[in-house]
């Protein structure tokens, strides 16, 4: 929809998109949103380069333009999470994460809940990594495997459904991914498998461990190519967090892989790895990749070895 409003004290035409917002002949990218406010009959627009844009003299579009906004940015940080799996329930609520308090959506899927503010600080918990889900009154606890604890509730009457449903969807998913990744080839020298997302066992990952250093093989398509690691941490902690990064890509493989150029180019991409913290590990650990060819399979052992390898980085 088309609005008539004034932008930074000028009057303008505001279209609301499902990628950003198109005003004065400029279109803002959510993916350089950092957060939106509505007060007093305004809404302001903070990015993440520092600066602060003003909506404001809507007059009666004003609560239908918000709600339009709310949603549309909703949309596409839900779509910068890679959230695909089947929907269960959505409600509003308030929220205690690392970061503070706050309000927003609260979202239930059969694989995750996602905590959505209006702001680039938002959640997916992905349930096959939920240590335990606790409740307390009108507030629920996940505590996931990494240590990090998400509190959420005050929902009203929506809360024992959603806790209710929450229990029972991480029951389902750990079930079918612990059945799903029993079954998953590893041959050698690759001793860890994985998913990318439950609902897609065709699409899994081998690694392989050396001193240091770890090579990933994706079947996620079918130019297939080897992804290599470099850590410090030990060998456990970096598994954990390579199977986190897998989980919370999906098939997006190329999420790993572009350089920080080509991410540029690709705002939901450059969205996806502002908000996930297991993907901004492993690409910080990248030592490139090898292209499957005649060579492949030397050059993986020297890598293995010793971490040498004569990596292709394009």
């Amino acid at each position: 929809m088309t609005y008539r409003c004034s932008v930074n004290g000028q009057e303008t035409a505001l279209e609301v998109e499902r990628e950003g917002l198109r005003f004065g002949g400029r279109f803002l990218d959510y993916a350089d949103v950092a957060a939106l406010t509505p007060m007093n009959h305004r809404v302001w627009i903070d990015t993440l380069q520092g600066r602060r844009t003003e909506v404001s003299m809507l007059g009666f579009s004003y609560d239908g333009f918000w709600e339009e906004l709310s949603a549309a940015f909703a949309a596409r940080n839900l779509a910068a999470l890679f959230v695909e799996d089947a929907h269960i329930m959505t409600s509003e609520g308030e929220f205690e994460t690392p970061d503070g308090r706050g309000r927003g959506r609260i979202a239930l899927y059969a694989d995750a809940i996602c905590i959505l503010p209006d702001s680039e600080k938002v959640l997916r918990l992905p349930l096959c990594f939920a240590g335990e889900l606790t409740v307390s009154g009108y507030w629920m606890t996940v505590r996931m495997r990494s240590g990090l604890e998400i509190s959420f509730g005050k929902m009203g009457y929506d809360s024992q459904p959603f806790f209710e449903r929450a229990r029972k969807a991480m029951a389902q998913t750990k079930a079918e991914r612990a059945r799903l990744t029993a079954g998953l080839p590893s041959d050698p020298p690759f001793t860890q498998a994985g998913l990318f997302r439950t609902t897609q066992p065709e699409l899994f990952w081998n690694a392989a461990y050396g001193a240091g250093c770890c090579a990933v093989e994706l079947s996620a398509g079918e130019d297939a190519a080897t992804y290599l690691y470099r850590f410090r941490e030990p060998e456990d902690v970096f598994a954990a967090r390579l199977e986190e990064a897998m989980e919370a890509m999906g098939p997006h493989r190329e999420i790993i892989f572009l350089s920080e150029r080509q991410l540029a180019e690709k705002p939901l991409y450059r969205m996806a790895v502002r908000r996930c913290p297991a993907v901004r590990f492993l690409r910080e650990r990248s030592a490139g990749r090898l292209i499957h060819n005649a060579s492949h399979t030397s050059r993986l052992a020297d890598f293995l070895r010793d971490g040498s390898g004569d990596a292709e980085n394009g």
